[in-house]
């Protein structure tokens, strides 16, 4: 595998900035962006005290026309788009509006960006890859999480859907599922629902949703050191070869299995 040129979205903190800086340390050229200046100056200090010269970090916000207009003049063989945000609590009573926003940025603006990148390689006659920051939660619901994780399944069948569009084309899709790493994400995304539930007005009550998200981010496996997960992106991001979706780490593969297959037996 020959150095690759990467572009990285949602590079200014967590999985997008541990995978910037170990894809150049393994001396691909790299361009991470961030969604916010102050989030570019910081990792721009970080690649200079590294001595990274091959990483390249670019304000980049997904949903502004002007970012991808500029972004899309940058000459790569891979996007990694990884930008997300997350919105936790009830389905049930949710703000329709906070749930849009959350597809916004992590399906319509994904979305867009690979298809705009998927036709430049098409017109310039050249290989070309995309791959997906999706998540466990693209393949199961866990309670709390239903306004995210609807983003992720939705992201998990448009990867599928381009997968098999742009095979002809050569170019490759693939996805990345993180388990339940500590990179912050997860427990911040929990403090969202908190906003707008208010025990006077919704069935829904702030104890037992902060109970539930505590049993499911409060145990080892809810945990988990983001080092593994970044590691695999390393590894996966610039591969010519390898599996269309990537779950990390092993026993969440395994649990996500026998979830599916326990759903066809699911009563209500």
């Amino acid at each position: 595998m020959s150095g690759k040129r990467i572009l990285i979205t949602g590079a200014g903190s967590g999985f997008g900035e541990g995978a910037a800086i170990g894809l150049a340390k393994e001396g691909h050229d790299v361009i991470a962006t961030a969604q916010i200046y102050p989030q570019v100056a910081a990792l721009r200090l970080k690649a200079r005290e590294l001595g990274l010269d091959n990483l390249r970090v670019e304000k980049l916000d997904v949903l502004d026309p002007y970012d991808v207009a500029a972004a899309l003049k940058w000459d790569i063989d891979v996007l990694f788009s990884n930008a997300g945000i997350g919105e936790a609590g009830p389905v049930s009573e949710i703000p329709v509006g906070l749930l849009r926003k959350n597809f916004e940025t992590n399906v319509f603006a994904p979305l867009e960006l690979a298809q705009k990148f998927a036709r430049k390689w098409i017109d310039q006659g050249r290989p070309g890859k995309v791959v997906f920051t999706s998540s466990m939660g693209g393949l199961f619901t866990p309670t709390g999480f239903g306004p995210y994780v609807s983003t992720k399944h939705a992201l998990e069948a448009l990867a599928e859907a381009l997968r098999d569009e742009l095979r002809p084309h050569n170019i490759k899709v693939q996805t990345v599922n993180p388990g339940a790493y500590l990179t912050g994400f997860n427990e911040t995304m929990a403090e969202t629902a908190f906003r707008w539930l208010d025990d006077d007005k919704n069935f829904n009550k702030r104890a037992d949703v902060q109970a539930g998200f505590d049993s499911l981010l409060g145990t080892d496996e809810g945990r988990l050191d983001p080092q593994e997960m970044i590691d695999a992106m390393v590894r996966i991001v610039p591969s010519d070869t390898g599996k269309f979706r990537n779950v990390v780490p092993g026993f969440v593969e395994d649990m996500l299995k026998q979830s599916q297959a326990e759903a066809w037996d699911i009563t209500i």
